[in-house]
């Protein structure tokens, strides 16, 4: 038989998904330590006061009373992603723009090296595989 997940199992949740202890989202929400816990363990029921005052912090309350969530969770990145992601990150701005001028199926312009010349491109497939971090390939 499958337990129900209560209010304070999805309150347990959404503290754990914000990286939260128990004392410390009691403090967001005005209660000790001991209070979250009772919330938690299902003895007690939160207010409407704590439930706003976390709410403010990124807590689903939706969730939290209902079940249902006001957004859905992204899934987790694949391992092309996570690297794509950092390459990102790494990149030049011109090197980004470029980028997302290739994924978004746009024109890009970007500055390759120092020079003063910019390159348009209609296919950033091409751009990005001649670039690296905004310095020609030898």
């Amino acid at each position: 038989m499958n337990r129900l997940v209560s209010i304070g199992d999805r309150l347990r949740e959404e503290r754990v998904r914000l990286g939260l202890t128990q004392p410390a989202i009691g403090e967001i929400g005005g209660v000790t330590k001991k209070t979250q816990m009772l919330y938690e363990g299902g003895e007690r029921a939160p207010d409407a006061n704590y439930l706003s005052a976390i709410a403010a912090h990124g807590a689903d309350v939706r969730y939290v009373l209902t079940g249902a969530r006001d957004y859905a969770p992204p899934p987790p990145l694949s391992g092309e992603e996570q690297l794509m992601l950092q390459y990102y990150r790494d990149a030049v701005p011109a090197v980004r723009k470029a980028a997302l001028g290739a994924l978004m199926g746009a024109p890009a312009l970007t500055q390759i090296g120092g020079s003063n010349s910019q390159h348009s491109s209609g296919d950033g497939a091409m751009m990005i595989g001649s670039i690296n971090n905004g310095k020609k390939r030898k």
